[in-house]
């Protein structure tokens, strides 16, 4: 995965001179999330943001934000009915950076246990329930630790090794392969993948835009990715 290498790397994100040039970040809209929210930790960040469920401005954007808050199957009939798999597949597979957040994160795998519905099939896998365990409480909401298993990963540039990020899910996706996963999370005794990295395509089931500063600086570290593919 060497186009993965050079992306995200905090080397490659620190040393290459970003360009000057205003940053266009679409937030697809399916009425499946939070995405003001989103839009406006984009705007604090000085990013031209554009929530929009239209391809060509989707294309037209540098970097692309896939949020969601929900159930699997719904996400999928609405992108469906709004004509938007194949272009984010499309969009994807043309290298333009692509950050999924929490549902917009499990609907980038092939389906889920959750539902019938067909992902998007960008990353192999499946989404998983967590299993009932003694004491545990699903959905997994709240407050917790990522354990980073890519650490040079770009998205955890200038962050403390103790990241503390807010989850609110009761499935988690289980890649196939699993040097696709950028961090894991526990909960109860069940150790799962909380973000993943696949060349251009990043995601974390987790909500940076609820994340406080962490969160924060992992948005701005995401700018700083897009800026990097640009022409300087």
């Amino acid at each position: 995965m060497s186009s993965l290498n050079s992306l995200h790397s905090a080397q490659s994100v620190a040393s290459k001179p970003v360009t000057a040039t205003p940053v266009t970040i679409a937030i697809v809209d399916y009425d499946m999330g939070n995405l003001h929210s989103v839009a406006k930790v984009l705007a604090n960040l000085g990013v031209n943001e554009v929530i929009t469920d239209n391809p060509d401005r989707l294309w037209q954007a540098d970097g692309i934000i896939l949020p969601g808050v929900g159930a699997f199957d719904p996400a999928m009939q609405l992108l469906n009915d709004r004509h938007l798999v194949q272009p984010l597949r499309d969009i994807a597979a043309s290298g333009k950076p692509f950050l999924g957040i929490c549902l917009g994160m499990q609907i980038l795998f092939e389906g889920s246990e959750e539902g019938k519905e067909a992902g998007l099939g960008l990353i192999p896998g499946w989404v998983r329930r967590f299993r009932s365990e003694p004491g545990l409480t699903i959905p997994h909401m709240g407050w917790n630790t990522l354990s980073l298993t890519q650490p040079s990963c770009g998205l955890w540039s200038y962050l403390a090794p103790e990241i503390w990020t807010y989850f609110v899910h009761s499935y988690y996706v289980d890649p196939q392969f699993p040097q696709v996963c950028a961090a894991e999370v526990t909960h109860g005794s069940q150790t799962v993948t909380a973000a993943i990295v696949q060349d251009n395509i990043l995601a974390t089931q987790f909500h940076p835009e609820k994340s406080s500063t962490s969160g924060l600086q992992m948005l701005q570290n995401y700018v700083e990715m897009v800026k990097f593919r640009l022409p300087t």
